[in-house]
C-alpha cells in the first residue's frame, strides 16, 4: 500500500511530494517534488527495465521487483497521455524511478507528459545540438523555453498546490536525448554540452542498423560508436545511459562507466518465461531467438 513516511520536521512526504503541515497538522501547501532517478544518477549503475505493456497494473508489478527506474514507452509501446498517466500513478508509492519516453519531438507532447507530472524524459532521435536545445526549450517556461502554462488543471502542480513551480519546476526535471544514428554520435560532444541535457542514452539496436549491421550491436564498428559517445557525454559531465538486455552486455557498460542501463524489457521476459515454461512439458517446441541481437 502507500507509503507515508517522515520527511523532516513539519513535513510529510508521499509520492515524491513534501507536504507543508501547520499547527493543525493539515496539509497547507506541497513542496516541488523531487526527482529521485535525477537525484539517483551518483556514478553508480542504476538498473533499470522498459514497461512495454501499457497498463498501470503491469507496470506496478515492475514496480515491487527492484529495479531502479523504469521505461514508461511511448515510442514502440501502445501508449497514450492517460496510460502513461495511470503508469505514473501506479509506480508513485515505490522505489523505481519513472522515465518516460516520447515518441517524438513534438513540443505539445513534451507539454501534456510534463503536465501529468513526469519528472524524467527519454526523447529518441536526437541528432544535432539545435535539435537537442529546441527539446530542452520545450520543457521551460517563459523566459527560459515555450512550455505552456496549465497551471491549476495539472497533475505536475497538484492542481495549483505545489508552492512556486512555475519558477523552479525545471530544478527536478531531468532530460534525456537519444542518440541513435551516425549524424548523433558525430554530434555527440555537441548534444551532450547543451545546456539543459542531463544525459545521453545510447539506442544501440537503431543505431547498428542505422550502420549497416542490423542485429549486431556487438559489432566492432557499433562498439566504437557507443564508446565514443560514452566518452563525449561523460567530458561534458553528463550521465550516459543504454539498452543492453544480455547480461555480459550490461556488464561491459557498467564496466565501462554507463550510469544508467536497461538490463530487461518486460514483454521479452514474459515471453521468455513463457517459452521455457511450455518448454519444460513440450520439449519439442521451437525456442524463437532475438533477431535484434540479444
Amino acid at each position: 500500500m502507500p507509503r507515508l513516511v517522515s520527511f523532516r520536521p513539519g513535513y510529510l512526504s508521499h509520492g515524491g511530494y513534501n507536504f507543508s503541515l501547520g499547527d493543525d497538522k493539515e496539509a497547507t501547501a506541497m513542496q516541488l517534488p523531487q526527482n529521485p532517478f535525477k537525484r539517483s544518477l551518483d556514478g553508480n549503475p542504476r538498473y533499470g527495465c522498459w514497461a512495454g505493456f501499457g497498463t498501470g497494473y503491469a507496470t506496478e508489478i515492475l514496480a515491487t521487483t527492484g529495479f531502479d527506474w523504469l521505461l514508461i514507452d511511448g515510442e514502440h509501446a501502445p501508449n497514450t497521455v492517460p496510460s502513461v498517466l495511470a503508469q505514473l500513478q501506479a509506480v508513485a508509492p515505490y522505489a523505481s524511478a519513472p522515465v518516460v519516453r516520447t515518441v517524438n519531438h513534438d513540443p505539445a507532447l513534451i507539454k501534456q507528459l510534463l503536465d501529468i507530472g513526469a519528472q524524467t524524459l527519454m526523447i529518441p532521435m536526437v541528432d544535432t545540438a539545435e535539435q537537442a536545445a529546441r527539446l530542452v526549450a520545450a520543457t521551460r517556461y517563459p523566459p527560459h523555453g515555450f512550455r505552456g502554462v496549465g497551471g491549476g488543471l495539472t497533475r505536475a502542480t497538484r492542481w495549483d498546490s505545489v508552492e512556486d513551480y512555475l519558477a523552479r519546476a525545471h530544478e527536478e526535471l531531468c532530460l534525456v536525448v537519444q542518440v541513435e544514428s551516425r549524424s548523433g554520435v558525430d554530434n555527440a560532444e555537441a548534444i551532450a554540452a547543451t545546456e539543459g541535457v542531463d544525459a545521453i542514452f545510447v539506442g544501440p539496436v537503431d543505431l547498428s542498423t542505422g550502420v549497416g549491421h542490423a542485429g549486431n550491436p556487438n559489432h566492432p564498428d557499433v562498439q566504437a560508436m557507443i564508446r565514443h559517445t560514452l566518452e563525449a557525454t561523460k567530458a561534458a559531465g553528463k550521465a550516459a545511459g543504454i539498452l543492453a538486455p544480455a547480461e555480459a552486455d550490461a556488464k561491459r557498460y557498467a564496466e565501462w562507466g554507463f550510469d544508467f542501463i536497461a538490463v530487461g524489457i518486460d514483454i521479452s521476459l514474459l515471453r521468455q518465461a513463457a517459452v521455457e515454461t511450455i518448454a519444460r512439458y513440450k520439449p519439442e517446441t521451437p525456442k524463437p531467438k532475438s533477431s535484434l541481437g540479444y
